[in-house]
């Protein structure tokens, strides 16, 4: 890569003028970072602050931006990077103080001074970098570990490989049908089909079982059945798609029942102080 970078580069506040061109421009890069006001995530003048949830502890905070200039590209048009201009952005979480970081991409070959001067240029990506992603929302603690580990792995490695992640869920799946809901076969597709069969659970999570072998296409790639610890190609979204799957049973096994019965302990607390007996 054939970038000129300045050595007087320094953490600057955002040029007004460095914005999206379009509202999704952020929103779809930046992998989940979504503030809640109107509009989209751009370049702040200091003291402009906008509502963002943290990549890191997914709570809302005032964001305030900081982008420090790393350099741009070539003039020549044959370079792939020619007419590009790099900036790594910062932010403090108020709320958890960890670092966000992103690499943005700008469509022009700016200068350092033409930056700091609002140059105008449109942004064409911005990446996380720490986070690298936005993580999906921790485990309860009543998720015993011989689940939540694998499902905590599979959660970290997703935006590196989806196929690594995908072995890691079906993993889990299998374990959990098999502890769970007694289905043995030694073949995911075989125990989903058992569950299936053998109910015990609400439509909307049969569905959602019936759909890992679906939208995995088991079919032609048996082997995601028969070794599901197997990291090979994923179809687009199945990896996602076995991590909701597995929120959603743990919820419906760990989660409700809990949350059920401390209810009920509320309801029969109130019972007895009215002088009546507590449910049956």
């Amino acid at each position: 890569m054939d970038i000129q970078l300045s050595l007087r580069a320094r953490w600057v506040s955002s040029p007004r003028s460095h914005e999206p061109a379009s509202p999704s421009s952020d929103r779809n890069q930046l992998g989940g970072m979504i503030p809640l006001s109107s509009g989209n995530m751009r370049g702040h003048k200091e003291g402009r602050t906008k509502m963002t949830k943290c990549p890191h502890c997914l709570q809302t905070f005032h964001e305030i931006w900081n982008d420090h200039y790393l350099g741009r590209g070539t003039t020549d048009k044959e370079n792939p990077y020619a007419r590009k201009t790099w900036v790594i952005r910062k932010c403090d979480c108020t709320e958890c103080g960890r670092t966000i970081m992103s690499l943005r991409t700008y469509d022009g070959s700016l200068s350092e001074s033409e930056f700091r001067d609002g140059l105008a240029a449109t942004v064409t990506d911005d990446q996380f970098v720490v986070p690298k992603s936005m993580p999906r929302k921790p485990l309860p603690r009543e998720i015993p570990d011989e689940f939540a580990e694998d499902y905590r792995e599979a959660s970290l490695v997703l935006a590196d490989s989806p196929k690594a992640s995908a072995a890691l869920s079906r993993r889990c799946l299998q374990h959990f049908l098999q502890e769970k809901m007694g289905a043995k076969s030694s073949e995911l597709a075989a125990q989903i089909e058992h569950v299936l069969t053998t109910g015990g659970l609400p439509s909307h999570l049969a569905e959602a079982i019936d759909a890992v072998r679906r939208v995995g296409n088991f079919a032609a790639h048996p082997i995601k059945s028969k070794h599901t610890g197997e990291v090979i190609d994923v179809e687009p979204g199945e990896a996602e798609w076995l991590l909701d799957t597995l929120e959603s049973l743990f919820d419906f096994y760990f989660i409700q029942p809990i949350e059920l019965q401390k209810r009920r302990d509320a309801l029969d607390r109130k019972l007895k102080e009215a002088g009546k007996p507590p449910l049956k």
